[in-house]
């Protein structure tokens, strides 16, 4: 934490950031049927889609794949064969997600500044939206993609609307999540201490009373977790590749 506050104070850049990656990829996936991380996205795995596009990413130095037990032999043979050269390990998650990226953040080198958390299940990321999180990130300690929301969204309980928030600020956030290693370690470590259930890893650090800045998301950088994302993700993949 006193890295953090130190960094919030003095501006000046180091020469290179040192990002680290964690992957979450422990999931049970449930709403997709079948293990979503495995299914042929044209013809390539999703997760290898997902870690090639963080190897690429020249902020990333190394990174953390955080799986169930019974995937961490097939993802880190899919790793050796692409010859992603970033993977540094492949290990064990935990009971919940927090638990997981902790486990993830504690596996990366002591010397990354910024622990960058990606959803193993976002195969389309840009290095447009990874160089922007990233490099806000490293001027002020906590960043995250975002969209703004097209649908109009329904505070509603027992099924009655209860009132229409306004749209014009509601956005989706979207991973990867990129903090000071040092401050979402804290964050994460308190909130499983409290007890905290947390949707994503920018309310562990919110819960600490710390701004998280929002950067240019893309719509294409979606979660797959339902049949139809595999379908939309299959016409991304295309359109992206052939305008």
């Amino acid at each position: 934490m006193a890295g953090f506050l130190s960094r919030l104070f003095h501006h000046s850049a180091p020469p290179s950031i040192r990002c680290g990656a964690v992957v979450p990829a422990a999931g049970s996936s449930t709403r997709m049927g079948q293990d979503k991380l495995l299914l042929p996205l044209d013809g390539v795995p999703v997760i290898l889609h997902t870690l090639r596009a963080l190897d690429d990413c020249p902020h990333i130095a190394e990174i953390v794949v955080v799986t169930r037990e019974d995937l961490i032999v097939p993802i880190s043979s899919l790793c050796k064969d692409a010859a992603l050269s970033k993977v540094r390990k492949v290990v064990r998650g935990g009971a919940t997600r927090t638990h997981s990226v902790l486990a993830g953040v504690e596996e990366l080198s002591r010397d990354m500044d910024l622990a960058a958390i990606h959803d193993g299940a976002r195969p389309l990321v840009s290095p447009e939206v990874l160089d922007a999180v990233i490099r806000r990130a490293e001027q002020c300690g906590a960043a995250a993609p975002a969209v703004p929301l097209k649908d109009t969204i329904k505070v509603a309980r027992d099924g009655l609307v209860e009132h229409t928030p306004d749209r014009s600020i509601l956005y989706a956030v979207q991973t990867p999540q990129v903090f000071q290693r040092d401050l979402i370690r804290t964050a994460l470590v308190k909130a499983l201490e409290e007890g905290a259930e947390l949707t994503d890893d920018c309310s562990a650090v919110e819960r600490l009373g710390i701004g998280v800045a929002l950067t240019q998301g893309d719509y294409r950088n979606l979660k797959l977790t339902t049949p139809e994302d595999l379908a939309v993700a299959e016409a991304l993949l295309t359109w992206r590749e052939h305008p």
